[in-house]
């Protein structure tokens, strides 16, 4: 498994079982690494002699996964992979992912144990076999149905909450397949029960405790204004209702063609925009450790960074990921709409990479998309600036002879990190979005 700074896992499904025969490359199991599933595979041919956990567990990076008796050639490079540094040669070889049991046994009793495995067992799965979400799964243990019984009806054979829904209603549980709908809400909610109960941190809450842990330590300066959108929305509704190839043209895929132009894909390209006038919100600071020897702490710097790397968080059954979006200085808008539905459709699916989650500068929080209208967004450690976008509301207004209007607003609420950030420059940065939506047009002059 990658150490790139991650230390637990979470292990999703086993492809494997004890006894079954695998071959170099093949899936052994799938993991949560990041906020991100990444699938395992075997470095070596041989037989599973031991899973050291169960699905659902967490896995401790750098720790055995998986013995497997190693039935071809082992090569000097290969014996090092798996021979940790500090054990001895007699102690058993093992790595993070495999380990070599049996690597000194005699070569006919090797080779007896390889023909006694069923053919049942080869490959064979133990625990949730099919691609699911962890909700979805979650959801199959409510309701007691074993997931392997179900057929996905989802890209690549994926098991969606709809088809347990449906498996549960279809074998006669017409209760539970009644009450199937509001079991996720439930799981979330905190409201006393018969008896307490203590349930672990997942991986997504695991990694939203350990970051918002970090962001106590800066200290906040908050900035709140109303936008009008009622030029925008028109504009919007006008592009959306022209042909899928007038209105998002430029996209890169073609099946991004049927994409609409959202209100959050022009609010994150005027991001861009006053970025580009206002770096010192794209910037990171570092926070150099104190000298060993005086213990005399280096002045901070700030680090200006180039690529507006844009996250976006995104509200999932598993929790809040936020996908970054990279270089969206470079990007038109139609770009932006078709890379924002797509990662927050990967977001909600559990698809996202390493990738997709990393490299972020700013981040945005769209918490209008469900309620809301000034929010109070903790940033992100390692940005020094972040966005909360409210809902967008229809409102009385005024307009230039005096007359009373219908106005389209949200709020958009700014934090900044006041250690390195002003308060004037978050306003004057905000100020120059707010133009941007309220008039449309210009931005266009303004954008590459």
């Amino acid at each position: 498994m990658a150490r790139g700074g991650i230390r637990e896992v979470q292990i999703i499904q086993w492809f494997v079982k004890p006894g079954a025969r695998v071959e170099q490359f093949q899936k052994l199991c799938e993991v949560q690494s990041d906020k991100a599933n990444v699938e395992i595979t075997s470095r070596f041919d041989g037989v599973i002699q031991k899973l050291h956990y169960d699905a659902d567990d967490m896995a401790i990076v750098g720790k055995p996964l998986v013995d497997i008796d190693i039935q071809s050639e082992l090569f000097p490079e290969d014996e090092a992979l798996i021979t940790p540094p500090e054990e001895s040669a007699a102690e058993t070889k093992s790595e993070d992912t495999i380990s070599n049991k049996g690597r000194d046994t005699d070569p006919q009793e090797q080779a007896v144990a390889s023909n006694e495995v069923p053919a049942e067992q080869q490959a064979a799965p133990t625990k949730h076999p099919t691609l699911a979400t962890p909700a979805v799964r979650h959801l199959s243990r409510e309701l007691n149905i074993d997931i392997s019984s179900i057929k996905g009806t989802g890209k690549d054979g994926r098991i969606l909450k709809e088809d347990v829904q449906r498996f549960a209603s279809v074998h006669g549980d017409q209760k539970q397949a009644h009450d199937a709908a509001s079991i996720e809400q439930q799981q979330q909610q905190t409201a006393p029960s018969e008896e307490d109960r203590i349930v672990p941190l997942s991986a997504v809450q695991m990694q939203m405790f350990k970051t918002m842990t970090k962001s106590l330590s800066i200290p906040h300066f908050l900035y709140t204004d109303s936008v009008g959108l009622t030029r925008l929305n028109n504009l919007r509704r006008e592009l959306n209702n022209d042909s899928p190839s007038e209105s998002t043209r430029g996209a890169k895929n073609t099946k991004d063609d049927n994409i609409r132009l959202s209100s959050l894909a022009f609010i994150v390209k005027a991001l861009s925009l006053a970025l580009t006038e206002h770096p010192i919100l794209n910037a990171r600071l570092e926070i150099p450790s104190p000298e060993p020897q005086t213990q005399t702490q280096p002045r901070p710097s700030l680090a200006y960074r180039g690529p507006h790397n844009i996250g976006i968080a995104v509200d999932t059954p598993q929790g809040l990921l936020v996908p970054v979006l990279k270089n969206v200085q470079s990007l038109t808008i139609p770009h932006i709409a078709a890379s924002i539905s797509r990662l927050s459709e990967q977001a909600r699916s559990s698809q996202l990479t390493a990738s997709d989650l990393s490299g972020g500068t700013f981040t945005v929080s769209n918490v209008g998309s469900i309620g809301g209208g000034a929010v109070a967004p903790v940033i992100v450690e390692g940005q020094v600036a972040i966005l909360g976008v409210g809902r967008t509301r229809a409102v009385p207004a005024f307009d230039e002879n005096g007359a009373v209007v219908r106005r389209e607003e949200c709020v958009l609420s700014w934090s900044a990190d006041h250690r390195v950030v002003d308060g004037a420059t978050v306003a004057r940065c905000a100020e120059l979005v707010k133009r941007s939506l309220e008039r449309p047009e210009a931005m266009c002059v303004r954008m590459r």
